[in-house]
């Protein structure tokens, strides 16, 4: 019976409990069917936790990775067995937080809604005593929910790994320490200081009093950097940075605005609702309800900030200064914003720009060379074309500041489909293949244009990506087949196969019906890669011949006789190759000996040079004869060699 106990898909079965011993091993625990309160809490756990673990097997399975990808995937595979509390975060003693996984993208995001409420409501509630007078009850939970968050953030934050040597520290000690030698860990717990016991001494009451009791919760702003944080996450991973960036701004500008409307509310109540034409006014009845009263404090501060408009001129000192400091923070502010709002817009288009700045050029030169206005309009539909399809004039200039490994998997995941559909490529060893979709090229053909013709030397092959092409008889009119999407032509020309009845050339004519897109890997590209990869090599060659051979294009005869002469010329290649290494290190060595000896001769006359005259002469006589014999044994051994 205890194999009835484990489900079909391996999972242990709702009456087992896989539990993890305190030496570390595991034991198999299994549950009494019992009828108390406390065994039926613990079966609905187990249930639900065996329901997650099959929603997340499955969910694996129906995601599983192409096995013809899967082997040249450099990062994790999906399908692979990970230990999600390794990936991300585990729960327990080891509870570590990685800070590039979804989970901690997620509870930034918790953070920042429970910051954002505290940035608008502390300040507003402190201001507008009828706002806090709605529901005292509502505003002190959701206060100190937002307070509950707060810590619950401070533990996450002291369990979040940080990258040392390119590795995530997992160490809880060290994160511990490293979060309580930060700067950040000063505003969290600044940010938590109980400043709700004066609620205790002051009367919480706010009727008619300004500002309110809640304004001590003030310093729970401090936590401002955690958005500041989400704000850099969320723009890393949007797909619509520019659009998330004015949004910021927005919400920046809608916060200062709130503020100030706030700020202009209490100077009022200071200064006495009513006392002049400047200050807000609440003796008639529409003036004196809540929402009329944010709305023209909202208008008044929008006017003010941005400078636009006329509102009543103040009237006492302590207005003027308010409005002067108001003027210059809207125009400091404003103009950053709106200048920051400009260069987004501007950035926003820079890709089309700098697409249309190509397409003049290429038009100046047309019109400078006097070209005809037919092929003019061929090479503008052409650049319509590539802009419509948002595709790239250079492709390795968009992927140049990635490394080769991340280039690799991307040309990978882009060329997948397309490399499984050329037959002479199938199951070559990765590494061959990985530098084969580095070379393969996007080439646009217009409406019309040939990509090869019939005779013509095979030095590429080529790939449909998008379009139909048709081949055509010598009239150019005659369609004789029609290749769409996925087919392949030209890969066994670019291999060189000897014994070729057609010789390497191409055998049709094919023509672009519409706009096409191909991939294309050229003859000289191809052994570039495959000088490296010998046993490749023959593999690739020797499938081309059962190709054709199946369709009769190859003289075998002819074929085994150039091969003997192809291998003799690579023997005799080889062997020059050979001595001539030999000769270039002999030379080498000789050259070596030559400066060697050329500095003792230096050493020794700065010597003579030092002694009598009558020395100096059969020393340099000495040295004289000395030179001539080394010399000629040098020259000697160069001409034996």
């Amino acid at each position: 019976m205890g194999d009835l106990d484990v489900l079909e898909n391996g999972l242990p079965s709702v009456r087992t409990r896989t539990t993890f011993a305190p030496e570390g091993g595991i034991e198999q625990m299994v549950e009494e069917m019992d009828t108390t309160p406390d065994g039926f809490f613990r079966r609905m756990m187990n249930n639900i936790r065996d329901f997650k673990l099959m929603r997340r097997r499955r969910r694996r399975d129906l995601e599983r990775i192409d096995s013809f990808l899967e082997k040249f995937t450099n990062g994790p595979k999906p399908a692979d067995p990970v230990d999600e509390s390794i990936a991300t975060h585990c729960w327990g003693r080891t509870f570590v937080v990685d800070p590039s996984e979804n989970f901690h993208y997620r509870w930034l995001s918790v953070i920042s809604m429970a910051l954002v409420y505290n940035v608008v409501m502390i300040v507003g509630r402190s201001v507008f005593w009828e706002l806090q007078q709605l529901s005292p009850i509502t505003w002190y939970c959701l206060d100190y929910l937002c307070d509950g968050i707060y810590f619950f953030d401070m533990v996450i934050h002291a369990r979040t790994g940080y990258l040392e040597q390119g590795l995530l520290v997992r160490d809880s000690k060290q994160l511990f320490k490293n979060y309580i030698h930060s700067y950040q860990v000063k505003l969290d717990i600044l940010s938590l200081v109980p400043t709700d016991l004066s609620y205790l001494i002051v009367d919480t009451t706010c009727d008619l009093h300004v500002p309110c009791t809640v304004i001590f919760r003030l310093n729970r702003l401090l936590r401002f950097h955690r958005l500041l944080e989400f704000f850099d996450r969320t723009e890393t991973r949007t797909n619509f940075p520019y659009a998330f960036r004015i949004a910021k701004l927005v919400f920046y500008i809608l916060v200062i605005i709130h503020w100030n409307a706030c700020l202009y509310f209490a100077v009022s109540y200071s200064i006495g609702f009513g006392t002049d034409t400047w200050v807000y006014n609440m003796s008639t009845p529409r003036f004196s309800s809540l929402r009329h009263q944010y709305i023209y404090c909202f208008y008044w501060s929008t006017l003010t900030l941005t400078t636009i408009g006329e509102m009543p001129p103040p009237v006492r000192d302590e207005e003027y200064v308010f409005v002067v400091v108001d003027f210059l923070i809207g125009v400091l502010i404003f103009a950053t914003i709106v200048g920051n709002v400009g260069s987004m817009i501007t950035n926003m288009n820079v890709t089309r720009s700098e697409f249309q700045r190509r397409m003049d050029g290429v038009k100046q030169y047309l019109e400078f060379r006097k070209v005809s206005k037919e092929l003019e309009n061929r090479v503008i539909k052409w650049f319509d074309y590539l802009w419509i399809n948002r595709q790239s004039l250079d492709e390795d200039d968009v992927t140049s500041v990635l490394p080769d490994k991340l280039k690799a998997e991307i040309a990978i995941h882009v060329h997948m489909d397309t490399l499984k559909r050329v037959k002479v490529f199938q199951d070559c060893e990765p590494g061959l293949l990985v530098q084969l979709v580095l070379k393969l090229k996007l080439q646009v053909f217009s409406p019309g244009d040939f990509i090869c013709r019939k005779g013509d030397v095979g030095k590429e092959m080529y790939i449909v990506k998008r379009g139909q092409l048709h081949v055509v008889g010598d009239d150019g009119k005659k369609v004789l087949a029609t290749l769409s999407e996925g087919c392949v032509f030209g890969e066994l020309s670019i291999l060189n196969i000897s014994g070729v009845k057609t010789g390497n050339r191409r055998t049709a004519n094919v023509r672009s019906v519409g706009f096409s897109d191909l991939f294309c890997l050229s003859k000289e590209d191809l052994w570039n890669v495959l000088a490296e990869y010998p046993e490749a090599q023959k593999m690739l060659i020797e499938r081309g011949k059962e190709i054709l051979i199946k369709d009769g294009l190859l003289d075998e005869k002819d074929a085994k006789i150039r091969e003997m002469e192809d291998s003799n010329l690579l023997a005799r290649h080889q062997k020059l190759q050979t001595a001539f290494d030999n000769l270039q290190i002999r030379f080498a060595r000789f050259f070596s000996e030559y400066t060697r000896t050329q500095k003792q001769l230096k050493q020794r006359l700065y010597r003579l040079e030092m002694k009598s005259p009558s020395e100096q002469e059969l020393a340099q006589e000495f040295t004289t004869v000395s030179l001539r014999t080394h010399d000629d044994t040098t020259i000697s051994e160069f001409h034996e060699s």
